[in-house]
């Protein structure tokens, strides 16, 4: 099982469109996925519940909410069997100890941009905080950055790709600038399960994230920082 959190202190940077559609890319390739909602906009939690029944189930988490009577905070967040990825969506403004638990308990940290001024300075602070109190790196957690509502030949995109090359951290994906996202938002969807010829230009971004995301694919036992497995759970629907 691999621990994904999608982190950016920056709002707007586009982790719910991350999050969504790297859960979405990952159901459709027939791999047990499950999506953890931090955050108290509760986007991603409105995405599943209007996500049909006819594409492959992504069971939910609402870990922005606080346990029901008489259950426990690990039973909540608890991972199902069969889970191949676990992925976490996470506020805006996480900094700090938000920065230090969530990568704790991640393997991967994929972090979006977008090619602004404002969006690439804070994300140069979000980073810093990410390596230094965080300590990312000292635990070995994987990095990856993905490039946000890019146009080619853009100024802001030259600048995005300046800023980027000095870090030394991949670029594992661009994300074009399109409507297709939205589209797929709205109906629960990934632009994956989009079934028009105009969204298949964006299947190959996803594609590389996960194949980025797959070389660090390895048996091992349950860490202490794991969300606990247990082996009593339902197969498909929200977990509360």
């Amino acid at each position: 099982m691999l621990r994904i959190v999608v982190m950016n202190a920056k709002g707007g940077s586009g982790k719910t469109t991350v999050a969504t559609n790297l859960a979405s890319y990952c159901a459709a390739q027939a791999r047990g996925t499950q999506l953890f909602d931090y955050d108290a906009q509760a986007s991603s939690s409105h995405w599943l519940k209007v996500r049909p029944d006819t594409v492959h189930v992504i069971h939910g988490v609402e870990a922005f909410k606080a346990p029901e009577p008489g259950i426990t905070r690990s039973w909540q967040l608890r991972v199902l069997p069969g889970t191949e990825y676990v992925i976490k969506d996470t506020p805006a403004g996480t900094s700090g100890i938000g920065v230090v638990e969530h990568v704790q308990r991640a393997d991967i940290i994929l972090i979006p941009v977008l090619p602004s001024a404002i969006d690439i300075h804070s994300t140069a602070n979000f980073i810093r905080d990410l390596l230094l109190r965080g300590k990312a790196r000292t635990l070995n957690k994987h990095i990856g950055i993905i490039a946000n509502r890019t146009r080619v030949g853009t100024r802001s995109l030259r600048a995005l790709e300046r800023f980027l090359r000095n870090l030394d951290i991949p670029v594992i994906a661009h994300l074009r600038d399109t409507q297709n996202y939205l589209r797929a938002a709205e109906r629960g969807l990934g632009v994956c399960d989009l079934p028009d010829a105009a969204a298949r230009q964006d299947q190959p971004s996803w594609q590389a994230i996960l194949e980025w995301v797959q070389q660090f694919e390895a048996p091992s036992a349950p860490s202490p920082s794991a969300e606990p497995a247990l082996s009593a759970a339902p197969r498909s629907g929200w977990v509360f």
